[in-house]
């Protein structure tokens, strides 16, 4: 009788059926984005143990090609979680393969650009003031990078094409295959030619490049494809501005707020005890986006089931949708903020040897945990807006909240209250509250309704 109460009363809290749709979306997608990106950690892994030149070159540049180029192609393909999300949910299966391909082209279009940008990247980095040597290095690394960029733009695409169709359990395989070829790869290209550090580069483009092949075959030649894409069309290019709608905005979400994470490492680097900062504000930072790969999973499942839903014209459950995804992010925050309220010295073990450092560390982790907890809340906000559409929205409430909020608050607590690296993370927390809160009100007081999705003749096509 008990085990029955139990029950009623967990399903009154969360919808279980539609908790464990999302439970069954968001763990494949959390895996998925985890294991693809390893693929350019391995590459600097195996770069670095040629030599702490190499090593400093090598993360450099990852870190340059990542704010400059794969954050941004990140976020240019969430305008197909809104497009995509909603065209299959209104039965326009038809219309997905052409929103892909719109896509596809103006993520080509941006890699020609950002290609430029890292070309000239030796010269960008020592108007930064970086190591000459190590901007050398970082420049030489990026260049073989080049090639990747294009593809891992493409990648991204027809992720989200596929995360919108609700097909994610075989990313999980598609992905694994990759990365462990990769290493492989790592070791051919570094000891065994004489491409040696241009060769872990490489092998990162080769890498995103047979990722796309192996995604490209198995959209090809699946059945449950057969409508939703009908091979290559010219009717794109009419779709390509209807997309820019979305995807700049969308690029512009992810990048602010990635953006504002590397200035807290660079505001780190200019504090008086800089050899002890530094390294501390890194770990942070990385412990809070290793944490946010959790998330990851959750804010795709409420931007697939939010749009589809709306697509379908379901209003209230698309709503419901958003309301089960945030009562389970409870679950999922819970085990990550007790590893590293309890484990926090295992971790900082993986990173550093120095008891100074790990000590600093330790000291962090309340607000740590909190800052994670609000990342865990505006991710999954973030794709209910990129499920409805509301990017251009989420974009002036993360330059207002990070930019106009955190950022100023962080740079008073650590220079002027001489709070330091503490400084620096309560700023940033006062930005994600401050952005999370935005956030709830959008979803409050915004009318939901379904995107315009094309030019105005997507009422003139019947749903099959």
């Amino acid at each position: 009788m008990e085990g029955k109460k139990g029950k009623k009363m967990w399903e009154k809290v969360v919808d279980v059926k539609e908790a464990k749709e999302q439970i069954l979306f968001s763990v494949p997608m959390t895996i998925t984005n985890l294991f693809y990106n390893l693929i350019p950690l391995v590459s600097v892994m195996f770069a670095g143990h040629l030599g702490p030149l190499q090593l400093a070159g090598s993360t450099l540049a990852n870190s340059w090609a990542t704010v400059t180029g794969f954050c941004f192609m990140v976020g240019l393909s969430g305008a197909l979680e809104t497009s995509c999300g909603q065209g299959f949910g209104a039965r326009l299966y038809k219309l997905l393969g052409v929103y892909l391909q719109a896509s596809c082209i103006v993520s080509l279009v941006f890699s020609m650009i950002i290609s430029i940008i890292w070309w000239f990247t030796e010269h960008i980095l020592k108007l930064f003031h970086q190591n000459p040597e190590i901007s050398k290095e970082a420049a030489l690394y990026i260049r073989f990078l080049i090639p990747g960029i294009f593809a891992y733009g493409i990648l991204q695409n027809i992720l989200r094409f596929l995360q919108t169709q609700s097909v994610v359990v075989p990313l999980v395989i598609f992905s694994l295959l990759p990365l462990l070829l990769h290493c492989g790869l790592n070791y051919l290209l570094v000891h065994c030619t004489t491409l040696g550090y241009k060769g872990a580069a490489l092998s990162t483009s080769l890498t995103f490049w047979l990722s796309v092949i192996i995604l490209i075959v198995y959209v090809r030649f699946a059945k449950k494809f057969e409508h939703t894409w009908r091979g290559l069309s010219m009717e794109s290019f009419s779709y390509v501005f209807a997309n820019l709608k979305l995807s700049l905005p969308s690029a512009a979400m992810v990048c602010l707020e990635s953006w504002a994470f590397e200035i807290l490492v660079f505001l780190a680097g200019i504090m008086p005890n800089a050899e002890a900062t530094t390294p501390l504000t890194a770990l942070c930072v990385i412990t809070e986006t290793m944490a946010f790969m959790v998330t990851y999973g959750l804010s795709a499942a409420a931007s697939t089931r939010v749009s589809n839903e709306l697509g379908a014209g379901k209003v209230i459950e698309a709503k419901h949708a958003m309301g089960v995804t945030l009562k389970l992010s409870i679950a999922f925050i819970a085990p990550v903020l007790v590893f590293i309220g309890f484990g926090h010295n295992i971790w900082a073990g993986f990173f550093s040897g120095d008891s100074t450092v790990n000590k600093a560390y330790a000291s962090m982790t309340p607000l740590l945990c909190i800052s994670i907890f609000l990342d865990f809340i505006q991710g999954i906000l973030s794709g209910v807006c990129r499920g409805c559409g509301w990017q251009h929205l989420a974009v002036f409430i993360n330059l207002g909240t990070f930019y106009l909020i955190g950022m100023p608050i962080a740079c008073l607590l650590a220079f002027k209250a001489h709070w330091l690296v503490k400084g620096l993370w309560m700023g940033l927390i006062c930005g994600l509250f401050a952005q999370s809160c935005s956030l709830i009100l959008i979803t409050q007081i915004k009318k939901w309704k379904t995107f315009e999705l094309s030019h105005g003749d997507i009422e003139d096509l019947t749903p099959i």
